[in-house]
């Protein structure tokens, strides 16, 4: 992840000497603990050409041409819009959008939180980020605005033949999210042919809380045995949290008895159901909460490197992260108020 950093007058001396010395960009940049596209734009902003004694000219790099055009832009973009003269609150805009990845209108309900009474609409911040009103934010940090309309989709009534409930049995009260304790559960892959593990990912569909299990092989064995171990930590309330999971058709999820046979005693610890093959969107919490695991994880990734800590710090960003569709709440919260009522 890129981390972020205003560069100070000190720094731009420092990659003046560093640069002298012979020292690679990336090499500044780890030094100076920035991304390496920072030292790309600071070592632009502060060229100019040298006469050397034998008449030959060079680009070389001033800290000062640098540190003046900064303050030159600073001057700039701080006189005429609103958000000019509060730059504490654009730094951290900036920090929040670029080192935990948070949307503009996240990252606006998060300062909001932090106890900022400066702010701004979404749309205005959308509009100083394309015009280039922030010093180190630009498009290229947002996540992928979404383009165009909602996709019409046409609802198939094929049957799964395979063991198992088809998602046409599934009662409204879950298709409309009116009850808590109703999951949708996928797996995310990494490189093909490379990764060994894979992420059992699961979503509780009212709140949206996310569950993601490092699986150390992608077959229907390893997800049985995730199921297990998530059963042996809640206990008895594994039944109250998880009254269903919908899956999709991958061979991942073949074992149905054992996906949905407890553990301790006889009766099913949930129920399982089954969506129509080739159609992702009948588990579209899952497919949207999966977009939010690749800005961590992106494709092509090896996961054998990955430890489950790691999985689990995705998750608590996850689950942290402030919705629109609730408000800006984040789905821990909401879980909590269920857990909280069930009690």
């Amino acid at each position: 992840m890129r981390t972020f950093k205003q560069l100070t007058f000190n720094d731009r001396l420092k990659i003046e000497v560093l640069l002298k010395a012979g020292h690679k960009k990336k090499e500044i940049a780890d030094i100076l603990s920035v991304h390496i596209s920072t030292i790309y734009r600071e070592i632009k902003r502060g060229r100019f050409e040298a006469l050397n004694s034998d008449y030959t000219t060079e680009e070389r790099y001033s800290p000062d041409i640098a540190q003046k055009k900064k303050n030159e832009a600073l001057a700039a973009k701080g006189a005429d819009i609103k958000i000019g003269k509060e730059r504490e609150f654009a730094d951290r805009i900036e920090e929040i959008i670029i080192n935990d990845g948070y949307s503009p209108a996240a990252a606006l309900a998060k300062v909001k939180e932090e106890g900022y009474t400066f702010s701004i609409c979404v749309t205005t911040l959308y509009s100083y980020i394309d015009k280039g009103v922030f010093l180190n934010l630009t498009n290229k940090q947002l996540p992928v605005k979404r383009k165009g309309e909602k996709r019409a989709y046409r609802r198939t009534t094929a049957k799964r033949a395979s063991k198992g409930e088809s998602i046409e049995k599934r009662p409204e009260e879950i298709n409309e999210r009116e009850e808590f304790g109703h999951w949708e559960m996928d797996t995310v892959v990494g490189k093909r042919g490379v990764s060994k593990k894979s992420l059992l990912v699961l979503t509780e569909r009212k709140t949206r809380k996310e569950i993601i299990m490092l699986l150390k092989e992608h077959t229907a064995a390893a997800v049985v045995k995730a199921l297990d171990r998530l059963e042996r930590r809640l206990g008895a309330k594994f039944r109250e949290i998880f009254k269903s999971i919908t899956v999709d058709n991958g061979s991942e999820f073949a074992d149905y008895e054992g996906m949905k046979r407890s553990r301790r005693g006889k009766k099913d610890r949930t129920r399982i159901y089954y969506c129509h093959p080739y159609s992702s969107w009948e588990r579209g919490s899952n497919e949207n909460q999966n977009k939010l695991v690749r800005r961590h994880i992106p494709k092509g990734t090896d996961f054998d490197d990955k430890t489950q800590r790691e999985v689990e710090k995705i998750e608590e960003w996850i689950n942290n992260y402030p919705r629109r569709i609730f408000d800006y709440r984040t789905s821990e919260q909401l879980f909590e108020e269920e857990l909280r009522k069930a009690a």
